[in-house]
């Protein structure tokens, strides 16, 4: 079932984004050559509960961290660890908090110091793709609409949408309907109607799409060993199209950019 959500239930998801995305944005800062994964984490677990939340991903279905940190290749699901971050490096981080019975959830990926211009153009194609998945959201328009628009600027950079892991619906839940495909036909699916919340991560490897899930269950990592991005944002659908939950006032104008630049090409 896909929940509408009242103005209320909408406030709440509000503040509960706007601290996911707060507690990103210093995340960010920490990445960094030399500075463990595991430091991340714990940082991050540190200011949720700070806060008056709760980590979203720590013991779901066992989960044992507050971050998922995903390097190089790890596609999702990193699970932190005593690794140090090297120059050259690519971070995806993916938060999830709890804060008055309801769910944020926002991912990004960072370079580590200076990398390749190859990763540099990853990371920008995985981000504007994420823009224009999110420019498709509007009452009437379907489900599908948002993977056609992500998979058609990704492929266009000839990069490649991971298809095991999808976006999703999300609000007194982690995980609601409806689940969101990086790929496919647009014009299927349920229709979005205002009200809907939706978190929309597109997944992009430098090489083939396959991923694998290694031996700890959880970190997924491209089988052919190349670079991956992940961004995410949570949105909820408007009257006139949709407003970004997780976005901050001081990201606005850099995400007005990456929405022309995806429109341009």
């Amino acid at each position: 079932m896909i929940v509408c959500r009242s103005k209320a239930e909408i406030e709440k998801l509000r503040r509960v984004n706007q601290l996911v995305a707060r507690i990103l944005a210093e995340l960010r800062h920490m990445v960094a050559p030399g500075v463990t994964t595991r430091e991340i984490d714990a940082s991050a677990e540190a200011l949720v509960r700070v806060a008056g939340a709760e980590p979203a991903f720590k013991g779901y279905q066992g989960y044992p961290a507050t971050v998922c940190a995903s390097v190089n290749e790890q596609v999702v699901h990193g699970i932190p660890s005593p690794r140090r971050l090297v120059e050259g490096d690519v971070l995806s981080v993916d938060l999830g908090a709890k804060l008055d019975g309801f769910y944020g959830d926002c991912a990004v990926t960072v370079p580590v110091g200076r990398v390749s211009a190859d990763a540099d153009r990853l990371l920008r194609v995985t981000e504007e793709a994420l823009f224009r998945g999110i420019d498709a959201v509007k009452p009437g328009a379907r489900v599908s609409d948002i993977g056609a628009a992500v998979q058609a600027h990704v492929e266009a950079h000839r990069f490649s949408v991971v298809r095991e892991f999808v976006g999703h619906g999300i609000g007194s839940s982690l995980h609601e309907e409806p689940q969101i495909a990086n790929y496919g036909p647009g014009g299927r699916g349920p229709r979005l109607s205002e009200g809907m919340v939706l978190a929309i991560e597109p997944m992009v490897n430098f090489g083939d799409a396959a991923v694998k899930v290694l031996g700890d269950g959880w970190t997924a990592v491209t089988r052919d060993g190349t670079l991956s991005a992940h961004f995410e944002h949570t949105v909820v659908v408007t009257g006139g199209g949709c407003e970004i939950l997780t976005l901050l006032d001081s990201d606005t104008a850099r995400a007005r950019e990456f929405v022309n630049a995806a429109v341009r090409t």
